[in-house]
């Protein structure tokens, strides 16, 4: 007897008059405004011009869309190519069908050109918008819950997923909502990027290829446990293996330029100013923290509560003394 379930929407499209709001590309929109925002502020924090992370948005954001796209049509491009299809199909983005591995890779495309034209370090700008682009994902994700899609394997689990379409191939009945985990799963890599970057100050791309490596080490599971239709290597879904390569290429990345360069850039926009250092806080092990760095976290910080709670921060007694002593900010 089923106890409980996730129920999916009736539809994935309201309409405001003859306007129609589309589940999956609202839900896009709203990840897309949240990682530019966050972006935002930890760019400020590290002491870069407000508007930038926009500015470079405008390139970055476009190409991500048409790399996600590409990455879908062709990977699975019997949906669109073979018998009976229509090509066209192929363009409706609305209708879903975006994969994150073309998304980040012509992404990253689009904000080295703004990048370049800027002036500023690519590595830098990743490192800002790296918990931004994880949210923008935990966000896009319920975009697949409108369209009753990527869903996993059968259970009868509380909290499984009721797929009520039968078009398509879909089978009505419940199942895991891999959508579901994906979302937390982002939230959690978000979190993660926010506090390591705090504790160790992370640089030059660094933050960037935690975000990545995270990512991949949960998607690699989630993976393996969805039904949908894909192609398989050796046993395994294509996405899994591209998960466990891409995992790999970035702890290579963190490792590498752990050793090679140390540390966090000085300057990240030229002619900005530089961040604010608390007084008496570059304390042993070489570890500093930055006034402005906190503050453009906690944002974040609060909206991840919800998934996986608040955790506060104490001031010891000795940095108390120590700003009481100086009198003064550097």
């Amino acid at each position: 007897m089923e106890l409980a379930f996730i129920p999916s929407p009736s539809r994935g499209v309201l309409y405001l008059g003859p306007v129609p709001l589309r589940g999956y590309a609202f839900c896009i929109i709203i990840g897309v405004f949240v990682a530019v925002w966050l972006g935002n502020r930890r760019w400020i924090a590290r002491g870069g011009r407000p508007g930038t992370v926009a500015d470079i948005a405008v390139w970055a954001v476009p190409f991500g869309l048409i790399g996600g796209r590409l990455y879908h049509v062709i990977t699975d491009y019997e949906l669109y190519f073979s018998e009976g299809r229509d090509w066209v199909d192929a363009f409706k983005i609305w209708e879903g069908g975006l994969g994150i591995w073309g998304a980040i890779a012509l992404g990253a495309l689009g904000a080295w050109i703004g990048c370049r034209r800027r002036g500023i370090p690519m590595p830098a700008y990743a490192d800002a918008v790296a918990p931004g682009i994880a949210f923008a994902q935990a966000i896009g994700r319920w975009g697949n819950w409108f369209n009753q899609e990527l869903y996993g394997k059968p259970t009868d689990l509380p909290w499984a997923l009721e797929i009520t379409s039968s078009s398509d191939g879909r089978i009505p009945g419940t199942y895991h909502p891999t959508f579901l985990y994906e979302s937390l799963w982002c939230v959690g890599v978000a979190l993660l990027v926010i506090w390591a970057d705090r504790r160790f100050r992370l640089g030059h791309g660094r933050a960037f290829a935690l975000y990545v490596a995270a990512y991949c080490s949960g998607r690699a599971w989630i993976e393996y446990m969805r039904v949908d239709d894909a192609h398989h290597v050796l046993g395994l879904r294509l996405n899994v293996w591209t998960a466990i390569l891409v995992f790999l290429l970035a702890v290579t990345y963190l490792v590498v330029s752990a050793k090679k360069r140390p540390g966090r850039e000085d300057v990240v926009e030229p002619g900005a100013a530089a961040p604010v250092v608390e007084a008496g806080e570059a304390g042993a092990g070489g570890e500093e923290k930055t006034e402005a760095a906190d503050k453009a976290d906690e944002p974040a910080e609060k909206a991840g509560g919800a998934f996986a709670g608040e955790a506060g921060r104490e001031e010891t007694g000795d940095e108390a003394r120590n700003e009481a002593g100086s009198g003064k900010k550097t």
